[in-house]
């Protein structure tokens, strides 16, 4: 089982440094960072872009693999994102990895002023960003027409670090982005369903397990070709209210047949809310139990 965590860009730069180089100090195999103009209740609050953040997170570290927790088409375009990807790749020196998802509404959709679009439609752009990405970052002068995007020619050269280019991990809860992440995914990863109570949300993360497993037989896709992760902290227990939490947490995740969970750093309130005192516990509990059986 391996490890990540998402640290908010929500700090300056004095203050997030440290947890960035914590987080690669402590064992943890990966490390994320959302990837939106604004989230949810913190929206009125201080926000920082994605990349340049984990631009900053590649310099004061050297082994963490980083990425998007996760990056959608509400705001981008493939090309110019292509060339971000690239150059980010390049100072990480092949660390980074593409978490890429639909794309909800609420902030990141409206601030731009464009229609609010219904599911399928959402769906069929993430289908077509994903596919476009796919080839702007293969294929140097790469052709491109969609109903949601359009490349001609486009270039770029030197390429991704990593060939043929930066793994994506697909986030999916619904058939549709399942068959995206059976088709180009390097990793799956899912929330879970919206859920009440524990046992419920852990019922349906199984659910959508088997789901994701019927889509890659469907699709001519080994099952140990996709890593598939969990985030632990969508359910209605954060998993960083104790030791035991996460222990049994990351347990369940493994018995489901998840290769990776990622948890949140704690907060003082709000989402995510917790104790860094308990973050530290697992570092030194629980964490190299778990790189011992990997």
């Amino acid at each position: 089982m391996r490890v990540g965590i998402v640290i908010l860009p929500e700090d300056r730069w004095w203050a997030a440094e440290p947890k960035w180089r914590a987080a690669e100090e402590y064992g943890f195999d990966h490390a994320w960072t959302y990837d939106h103009l604004g989230w949810r209740t913190l929206v009125d609050g201080p926000w920082f872009a994605a990349v340049p953040t984990l631009t900053a997170a590649a310099m004061v570290t050297s082994t963490i693999r980083l990425g998007t927790f996760v990056a959608s088409p509400n705001f981008r375009h493939p090309v110019p994102f292509t060339r971000e990807l690239i150059t980010l790749d390049d100072v990480a020196d092949g660390r980074l990895i593409l978490g890429v998802g639909a794309g909800g509404l609420g902030y990141d959709a409206g601030v731009l002023g464009g229609e609010e679009l219904t599911p399928r439609r959402r769906s069929d752009r993430f289908a077509e960003f994903v596919e476009a990405l796919d080839g702007l970052l293969i294929t140097d002068g790469f052709d491109y027409e969609g109903t949601y995007y359009t490349a001609r020619g486009a270039r770029n050269l030197p390429g991704c670090v990593q060939r043929p280019r930066i793994p994506f991990l697909i986030a999916a809860n619904g058939p549709r982005a399942m068959k995206v992440a059976a088709t180009y995914g390097g990793g799956w990863v899912t929330t879970g369903p919206q859920a009440e109570t524990l046992d419920e949300w852990w019922q349906g993360v199984a659910e959508l397990s088997r789901r994701f497993d019927q889509v890659l037989a469907e699709n001519g896709r080994p099952g140990e070709e996709v890593h598939r992760y969990l985030s632990l902290d969508s359910s209605p227990v954060f998993s960083l209210v104790s030791a035991q939490a996460f222990t049994d947490a990351a347990g369940r995740a493994a018995e489901l047949g998840f290769t990776d969970v990622v948890v949140h750093w704690p907060r003082s309130s709000g989402p995510y809310a917790g104790r860094e005192a308990v973050l530290e516990e697992v570092v030194a509990d629980v964490l190299p139990g778990l790189r011992e059986a990997q």
